[in-house]
């Protein structure tokens, strides 16, 4: 009877313990409350509870994305955008910070869905479409310090934001790709243009260049020759001073001579004795010529 009795309360004993085994993921962290009062922190890996007195809640500690949803925003200039943006965040893994995401705050989830979507309002009601569209970036600065601020008592940490679209009317949108389109088209044209000119000023300056190039050559080629007449006219007026005749003379006699011609010249002519050293051409006297 009394081992029935013990191996009755080893049973019991068995299942207590069974059902109080609890787990904690390495990407969760548990909260263990006693008859509804936090008792203690669990951390991953095992952890075990008093059945039915105590209860162990877990939190994800791991990064989380939560959409904002769609929205119609007036901005500035009257016009309606449909506006989305993503919040991507994380429970801080302490003790102290899950306890506040648990204690401090109903559904956080919740929370910051409508907590960006009014922020988002109150951002964008205060630019134009066009504006929106361009600052991206500060949006999502805004909207990140924004939710920081106001989630730093949720034990919460805002890892960025994320705008997705924000996209105008049918109609405006249309308009707006034809400016951009004309746009497009003026900078091409003003492009071609400026193409065309910098091919023309180079051909430009490539026949300048080659111009000048002639012109000096010609220059050169013009002193060439002004040097070579001057060096010619110090010659004869260092050699020949006062016998310029002579000197054509000289010249008419060599090239006759070349030919094979025969000249007869006076003998008293002092040509004669020059061609005479030069040529071996012998003077005739005036008597046998006049017997001829």
């Amino acid at each position: 009877m009394i081992s029935n009795v013990v191996s009755f309360l080893a049973l019991v004993a068995v299942v207590i313990f069974l059902f109080g085994i609890r787990i904690v993921r390495p990407t969760h962290r548990g909260l263990i409350e006693r008859l509804g009062k936090y008792n203690r922190f669990a951390d991953a890996g095992f952890h075990w509870i008093i059945p039915l007195v105590e209860n162990l809640y877990q939190v994800n500690v791991t990064e989380q994305m939560v959409d904002a949803e769609p929205q119609e925003i007036i901005t500035n200039d009257n016009l309606n955008a449909k506006v989305d943006a993503q919040v991507y965040f994380k429970v801080t893994p302490s003790e102290e910070s899950v306890k506040r995401s648990q204690y401090s705050v109903n559904n956080y989830l919740y929370q910051i869905v409508n907590l960006a979507r009014t922020t988002l309002r109150n951002i964008i009601g205060t630019l134009t479409l066009k504006s929106a569209n361009s600052e991206r970036g500060k949006i999502n600065e805004e909207l990140h310090k924004t939710l920081m601020s106001e989630t730093s008592s949720w034990g919460l940490e805002i890892v960025r934001t994320e705008l997705k679209e924000i996209d105008p009317p049918k109609d405006v949108q249309e308009t707006m790709n034809k400016v951009v389109k004309a746009e497009n088209e003026k900078v091409a044209a003003i492009d071609f243009a400026t193409a065309a000119e910098t091919v023309a000023d180079g051909e430009r300056r490539a026949q300048i260049k080659k111009a000048e190039g002639q012109r000096q050559a010609r220059i050169l080629q013009a002193q060439g020759e002004a040097e070579a007449i001057q060096l010619v006219n110090e010659a004869a007026e260092k050699y020949f001073v006062g016998n310029a005749q002579l000197l054509r003379r000289l010249e008419t006699v060599e090239k006759s001579l070349a030919n094979n011609v025969k000249i007869i010249v006076p003998s008293d002519g002092q040509l004669v004795n020059v061609i005479g050293d030069l040529a071996g051409v012998v003077p005739l006297k005036k008597e046998e010529s006049s017997r001829k």
